[in-house]
């Protein structure tokens, strides 16, 4: 199962909340879902800056970033599943009688016992964080391209500045075809490789938007032992940006060309604060098998943070993402079954209101085993 690079390139706190910040925006790095800056988002009745728009939205469509992280594969977290039992009882503030009584296993010491595994297990991680941060300084690298660390724009500028002599130094070392040739060796150190991504992001139209499979073409071109990697050196290094879903890549505007734009990213603010968000019940159908799952959303635009996960092996429904991998994206489609009418009284519960018109669908289409994937709610 894979994640987004979003995830993977987060720090502790950011997937501790579940949302990392970026210069325009915020990122669900659960989903890929985001949320625009400099905008109030107005939902049932209540007004929400960004930040808490996205911090709901976790709430509401992940239920919590513990809960979206239980669910992952366990070769992503490490945990057995028994530990892994536990871990969600634990995080419900059970007493270890309370464990013991809900898996019907040993004793309360049986859990104590567990509890301190699991805490053993807590202070290993933190030793390996520590070893690994510190191998990294050694200069030890292996054959791979390691991934990049986001680096600042001042870090690009002054600090990293090269004379043109020594420019054509390293051009002429990397590049011995020429700059418009393939790469013969990526870079160890910054400097020369802050050079090579800027000889390799002219290759790039500044006035067009890339899909994935031209990008890939055009850097397998230039670096075909390890391309996938010069491409994310290229984002982590602020040369080439990208939509969250990966479905547009663009040359990153600086200085007047960003000027430029700011109008434009102005009125595209003003048309998304226009838009009204709608709430609903939808299924993603299988058309090979007929079968479907429903959920139901406060934001219908979530549908597309669901095809994502799915694009990205990281959908928690496990049977829906395995006949997503067997039969591929074009045997699903997204269906919208009805959208919440929201009625503009001083007692009205949307939240309510929606979970009975999920109900409502779940009862009428029955979409549970041979006929779907979601499972029976415990009454």
């Amino acid at each position: 199962m894979s994640l987004t690079d979003h995830f993977w390139n987060a720090s502790f706190d950011e997937l501790k909340q579940g949302y990392a910040e970026r210069e325009h925006d915020f990122v669900c790095l659960l989903c890929g879902e985001t949320v625009e800056k400099g905008i109030i988002y107005p939902v049932d009745g209540l007004l929400f800056e960004a930040a808490k728009f996205m911090a709901r939205h976790i709430d509401t469509e992940h239920g919590s970033v513990f809960q979206h992280l239980s669910q992952l594969d366990k070769r992503i977290t490490g945990l057995s599943d028994h530990q892994n039992s536990l871990m969600r009882l634990f995080y419900q503030g059970l007493s270890d009688q309370e464990v013991q009584k809900e898996l019907g296993i040993g004793s309360a010491s049986t859990i104590r016992n567990h509890r301190f595994a699991l805490k053993e297990k807590e202070r290993q991680a933190k030793v390996f964080l520590v070893m690994m941060e510190l191998m990294k300084g050694t200069g030890k690298k292996s054959s791979h391209l390691a991934p990049a660390q986001a680096v600042s724009n001042k870090k690009r500028g002054s600090e990293q500045e090269v004379s043109p002599m020594e420019y054509a130094q390293i051009t002429q070392k990397y590049f011995p075809e020429g700059t418009l040739g393939a790469l013969h060796l990526f870079p160890r150190k910054q400097k020369h490789r802050l050079v090579v991504l800027e000889e390799i992001s002219k290759r790039f139209d500044p006035k067009k938007i890339y899909t994935e499979k031209e990008v890939n073409a055009i850097l397998e071109a230039v670096y075909e032992a390890d391309y996938v990697t010069i491409r994310r050196y290229l984002i982590d290094y602020a040369f080439l940006e990208r939509n969250p879903d990966g479905s547009g890549y663009w040359v990153k505007n600086t200085g007047e060309e960003q000027e430029k734009n700011m109008d434009r990213k102005q009125e595209l603010k003003q048309l998304y604060k226009e838009v009204k968000t709608e709430a609903g019940v939808y299924q993603i159908r299988n058309t090979r098998n007929g079968k479907v799952w429903i959920d139901g959303t406060m934001n219908l635009k979530t549908m597309n943070g669901k095809q994502f996960m799915l694009k990205h092996g990281s959908h928690t429904v496990k049977d829906l993402q395995k006949d997503w991998e067997q039969y591929g994206e074009e045997a699903f489609v997204f269906e919208v079954l009805e959208v919440l009418e929201k009625k503009d009284e001083p007692y009205f519960d949307a939240a309510d209101a929606l979970e009975k018109l999920e109900d409502k669908w779940l009862d009428k289409l029955q979409p549970y085993g041979d006929k779907g994937y979601n499972e029976r709610k415990k009454q």
